[in-house]
């Protein structure tokens, strides 16, 4: 087996911060995203010689989206438990950021894969739609077209008050 060259390492070292971030944004789980990660990075190596050479960072995240779709297709989704959350108390809770983070982590979590990758990409990962269309091995048309299904779900399942904190539009009447 060969040594991993310099110019991996530092990717890693440097990029590995972010795509955790992202691979957690597709799992909802750090756990699941370290393996994620570390899956992608295990898959990169062996050809690191030619994808160093053009964008390396694009085919890497590509290469977790599709790990990821791959995971969850194995994966059974028969019951998820969850609880209510409770009323919002009357004073002002320190926690409220963290508890909206959840809510919208969990509200991106139950969107189907291809809609999840698209969202992640494009709003936590800040991509282009023409970036994201290469990222995803698909037209801009249908990141356009995911993209409204995964917004139109999201408006369904979130208040307009966390839609509003995660960066989200409102519709005005």
């Amino acid at each position: 087996m060969r040594d991993a060259t310099p110019d991996f390492e530092e990717f890693v070292a440097a990029r590995s911060p972010r795509l955790l971030r992202m691979a957690w944004l597709l799992t909802g789980d750090p756990h699941l995203a370290e393996d994620l990660l570390q899956t992608a990075l295990a898959r990169v190596w062996p050809k690191w010689e030619t994808i160093s050479i053009d964008r390396p960072e694009a085919y890497v995240r590509r290469v977790l989206v599709n790990s990821h779709v791959s995971w969850w297709r194995r994966r059974w989704h028969g019951e998820l438990p969850h609880g209510e959350l409770p009323e919002p108390p009357t004073a002002a809770d320190p926690y409220e950021d963290v508890v909206t983070g959840q809510v919208v982590a969990a509200a991106v979590r139950a969107l189907p894969p291809r809609q999840r990758a698209v969202v992640v990409l494009r709003y936590f990962e800040d991509l282009s739609v023409e970036e994201t269309a290469e990222a995803l091995g698909c037209s801009t048309g249908t990141v356009k077209s995911q993209t409204h299904r995964a917004l139109l779900a999201l408006r369904g399942k979130l208040p307009a008050r966390e839609l509003l904190l995660a960066g989200g539009r409102r519709d005005r009447a």
